[in-house]
């Protein structure tokens, strides 16, 4: 048998995990991973850390599996798209206030940049086209701008940036080659032209960059699954437990790899689906929701068209909401129930949303029973702003109909309004889509919570679409393990690999009559609320002034 591990990092752990050729998952295994925030809405990781977390979970699920080492064949990465600063001989660089080089990567979520966000998208560059109109803090060039302006000393040492991805593949390799998903999603490479717009960095000032030919963010930009270098090096392969010389294939954001474990992957009654008909949705700390077309798509908000970012010969545009697990967490924290239920929840063992789910189908037994339980309850969960399809990092969550009730019913009802407003953001989307062209007929759905039974019953209701449900229970894991097995030549593209790698497992369909009812008039409401929490913001900016 051949094996290859898929290891995926996220914004609280690095996982991986071991498939066979037919892509089932044989062990797993997880370390969590640092993290510092800092006022300004600055978050940092290590990589030190994080390659421990790596090596740690390879060590782990290697063993688990009882597989010999010298049949693992190849291995991929994702990760999340933050930022690496990387000095001479692969030294961290410090990258904030603290001065403190361990802490060497903005992560993802990182919003320092919100005034370097702005100033680039007031240049209207042509490049933004490729964006969806606008960057968003999130990605790497207002990070980069950020830290040329505030930190020069850094920027200047800093001989290599990474997304994190690259860098866990140069980690592994040595090899300074980028992934064409990294940076047509994160940088604006032109991926389509195969190139850097050098007038755009000039434009927004990064110049220099342009000046040194890009080396320093990446000059050979290969498609994902590509093979890197020699394969993992004897310096690798000795903290992974590893033998050295085994494929590594270039990588994937962390959301993309979870579209390659999921998108296109072969039906219930074993018939082949098409990429170009679905979404997939991943929903974790963030929720990303990716679809797939032949010819370009520009949505206005939604980031993309980006060519060949996820798969091969196809455009991806990609949406999502900035706070989507993190943001229920948040949710719920704010009702005074809350305590007593996860003191409640710990003493039975479960999680607290699982506790809460409970709640909800004992009170609401039927659909039309579950949609009425929070009827008058509405929730706009942007706490961390709009990422898709209004691209408005300012936006603010808003809550309407909230009483004081302060008992478990009340906590499960406010739990499911958030639920459902997640799930009207994502109709949003899908709506910003098919006005474009891009026309989806089923949300493919992975990531923690879409294990639950009633998010993906939610999810299938306010949007009014079909949801499917992947097989493997690690569509993240698998589509970054697909990487591996296509740069050890098991399969000619991820393409080949998801047609044998991956199936899916269920459908949910909405329900239909009073439920269906109820949430396309709160998807009303919901877009009402949005516009009113933006008016309200534009309203006391002026009075300020």
């Amino acid at each position: 048998m051949t094996y290859f591990i898929g290891i995926d990092v996220g914004t609280g752990s690095a996982r991986a995990g071991l498939f066979d050729t037919d892509g089932r998952l044989l062990a797993s295994a997880r370390r969590p991973i640092a993290i510092w925030h800092a006022p300004g809405d600055q978050v940092e990781q290590s990589s030190r850390d994080i390659w421990r977390a790596v090596t740690e979970s390879v060590r782990e699920a290697v063993a688990s599996a009882a597989v010999d080492p010298g049949a693992i064949a190849g291995i991929g990465f994702d990760a999340t798209c933050s930022l690496v600063a990387v000095g001479r001989d692969g030294a961290p660089v410090a990258v904030g206030p603290s001065g403190d080089p361990e802490r060497d990567i903005i992560v993802w979520m990182d919003h320092r940049a919100l005034d370097q966000t702005r100033r680039i998208n007031d240049t209207r560059h042509p490049v933004l086209a490729y964006v969806g109109g606008q960057v968003s803090p999130e990605m790497e060039t207002p990070k980069l701008l950020w830290l040329a302006e505030t930190m020069p000393e850094s920027f200047a040492a800093a001989e290599h940036f990474f997304d994190l991805s690259d860098w866990l593949t140069f980690r592994a390799t040595g090899s300074l080659d980028r992934s064409i998903c990294t940076l047509t999603c994160k940088w604006t490479y032109l991926a389509h032209e195969r190139r850097w717009d050098e007038g755009f960095f000039r434009q927004i000032g990064l110049g220099v960059l342009a000046d040194e030919g890009f080396r320093r963010i990446g000059t050979r930009v290969v498609e994902p699954g590509t093979p890197l270098g020699q394969g993992l090096t004897a310096a690798a392969a000795a903290e992974l437990g590893l033998r050295p010389g085994i494929a590594v294939g270039a990588a994937l954001i962390d959301a993309h790899a979870g579209g390659v474990g999921s998108i296109g992957a072969r039906d219930t009654d074993g018939k082949a689906t098409d990429p170009t008909r679905q979404l997939g949705y991943i929903f974790g700390t963030s929720a990303c929701a990716m679809a797939s077309t032949r010819a370009p798509s520009f949505v206005p908000g939604v980031w993309g068209p980006y060519y060949a970012a996820m798969l091969p010969g196809l455009w991806l545009n990609e949406g999502g909401q900035s706070a989507a697990g993190a943001a229920i967490d948040h949710l719920v924290t704010l009702h005074p129930a809350t305590p007593s239920a996860r003191q409640e929840a710990a003493r039975r063992g479960l999680p607290l949303f699982a506790l809460l789910e409970e709640r909800i189908t004992a009170l609401a037994p039927t659909a039309d029973a579950v949609a009425r339980l929070a009827a008058a309850l509405h929730v706009v969960p942007e706490f961390l702003g709009n990422r898709a399809p209004n691209a408005d990092p300012d936006a603010r969550a808003t809550i309407v109909g909230l009483g004081m009730d302060e008992d478990l019913d009340s906590l499960a009802r406010l739990y499911l309004a958030g639920l459902s407003g997640l799930g009207y953001g994502a109709r949003q989307i899908v709506d910003a889509l098919a006005g474009e062209g891009a026309v989806i007929e089923t949300i493919v759905i992975s990531g923690g919570a879409g294990q639950s039974e009633l998010v993906r019953h939610i999810l299938a209701d306010a949007t009014g679409l079909a949801v499917a449900i992947p097989e493997t229970a690690e569509p993240v894991l698998l589509g970054a393990a697909m990487l591996g097995a296509v740069a050890a030549g098991a399969f000619p593209d991820t393409l080949a690999a998801i047609d044998r790698m991956s199936r899916l497992s269920a459908r949910y369909l909405p329900s239909g009559g009073m439920a269906s009812r109820i949430h396309a008039a709160k998807y009303d409401i919901f877009l009402d609320l949005q516009r009113a929490e933006a008016r309200a913001r534009s309203m006391m900016q002026a009075a300020a002034d």
